[in-house]
């Protein structure tokens, strides 16, 4: 599929989904199947797709829990560190 120059595709393959995150592929389905992060399959082998909004959208809600968190927690307290 052809997109217009400078446009990206509406949908991600998770690898790409996890490309962007800098996580492995299966953490990327975790994301998928759990609910946390909206996908859609497509196709006759069922190939899960996200779109490129959701993933924004994703990424901002965990800023934002990011945020409550620090905000909640303070420096050197539980779970600082962790990768």
């Amino acid at each position: 599929m052809c997109h217009p120059v400078g446009m990206p595709p509406r949908f991600l393959q998770l690898a790409d989904v996890a490309e962007v995150l800098n996580i492995s592929a299966a953490q990327a389905y975790a994301l998928v199947r759990s609910g946390d992060l909206p996908a859609i399959k497509v196709g006759g082998r069922g190939q899960w797709r996200v779109e490129a909004e959701q993933l924004e959208s994703y990424i901002q809600r965990m800023y934002a829990q990011t945020r409550e968190f620090v905000s909640s927690h303070p420096l050197g307290g539980p779970g600082e560190g962790e990768d």
